[in-house]
């Protein structure tokens, strides 16, 4: 052997290895067959990661098609104890549920009334829920409202931070006592969670968790939802929601709401927030949510529906993409559906 090409025994010398062609990275073949793909997957889907939102229609006398969601309803009392018992054998973590009153007012009185349609509908939910699921609720003023703001007014129509915040604590009573195992602030008044959280905890249910929607913007997807809550929105909301541009803002927020005590911190919408959720996923040091809100839904149900799109495989991809930005858990309208998939 050419001793300028070995160190005698055998090996292969500086020279020889300098000289040795690169091998090429292949990264396909970790992609070569479903089985392979499966086995290393980085983002999984589990039902239990899953919330569906719900909609409880206040003397309906039959489930209401939403007309701008296909296949979403707002349920009777009746219908969503059947809702509820498919949720919980689908295997998914939990339900929110949102009320749609039949009378409203300035001050939203049907949201703190013990037989207010989301009270009530609670009642329901957790009867039939059992130990199945988390029954969460939608802690907001806009469903109850005469104007749909999220808050109460001031004499020059503008919506009064303190003033809703006292709204807020006798609601969190109020939902608590109807069975709620989890408050979703979803209103954006500052200090919301911090009152919240001192109301629950003088009255002894200290044991209640709180989801703060912390990261919450002023979105256009959301105009699907305005149809399935009835909301009658004079106005916007971008006095208190954020501004769709500030990311920095809402890491902020997210702050905020983890030191006044929240157990879980919320990002809506999704999809186009991905950045903002990834952000908040690396820092907090407390779960943090991901809602896929109604504009997202009815643009895939839309496309869909023109062939535009493969269906499943849209959805599917869109709820892996927030997942693997970081969601912990995602509420999302294919909820149900998408678990029967993943089982």
């Amino acid at each position: 052997m050419n001793s300028a090409h070995s160190d005698g025994a055998g090996s292969i010398s500086p020279r020889s290895a300098a000289n040795a062609p690169r091998p090429i990275d292949r990264p396909r073949r970790l992609r070569a067959t479903p089985a392979m793909r499966r086995l290393v997957s980085e983002t999984r889907l589990h039902p239990a990661d899953l919330v569906l939102p719900m909609f409880v229609r206040e003397g309906a006398g039959a489930p209401m098609p939403i007309s701008s969601m296909p296949g979403v309803v707002q349920h009777t009392t009746e219908s969503l104890k059947s809702a509820i018992a498919e949720a919980a054998s689908a295997g998914i973590g939990g339900v929110m549920l949102f009320g749609v009153p039949e009378h409203k007012d300035a001050v939203g009185s049907g949201a703190t009334d013990p037989d207010g349609i989301l009270n009530v509908a609670t009642r329901i939910a957790v009867a039939e829920a059992g130990d199945a699921l988390v029954v969460q609720t939608d802690l907001c003023l806009d469903e109850f409202t005469d104007h749909g703001h999220c808050g109460v007014l001031d004499e020059r129509g503008y919506v009064d931070n303190d003033a809703s915040l006292q709204r807020y604590r006798d609601m969190a009573i109020a939902q608590v006592e109807a069975g709620s195992q989890l408050l979703g602030l979803s209103g954006m008044m500052d200090g919301q969670v911090a009152s919240v959280r001192d109301a629950l905890d003088e009255a002894g249910h200290t044991g209640t968790p709180i989801l703060g929607y912390a990261a919450k913007y002023a979105s256009a997807f959301y105009g699907p939802f305005r149809e399935a809550v009835q909301s009658s929105l004079e106005g916007d909301r971008r006095t208190y929601q954020l501004d769709p541009a500030n990311r920095r803002e809402g890491a902020r927020e997210i702050e905020f709401d983890v030191a006044e005590g929240a157990d879980i911190v919320m990002v809506k919408p999704a999809m186009s927030y991905l950045d903002v959720l990834a952000d908040a996923a690396a820092s907090s040091p407390v779960p943090v949510w991901a809602y896929q809100v109604s504009g997202e839904y009815a643009m895939i149900e839309a496309a869909a529906a023109h062939g535009w799109i493969d269906r499943r495989r849209a959805i599917e991809e869109s709820v892996v993409g927030i997942r693997r930005a970081g969601a912990d858990a995602v509420l999302t309208y294919w909820a149900v559906e998408l678990a029967g998939w993943i089982r």
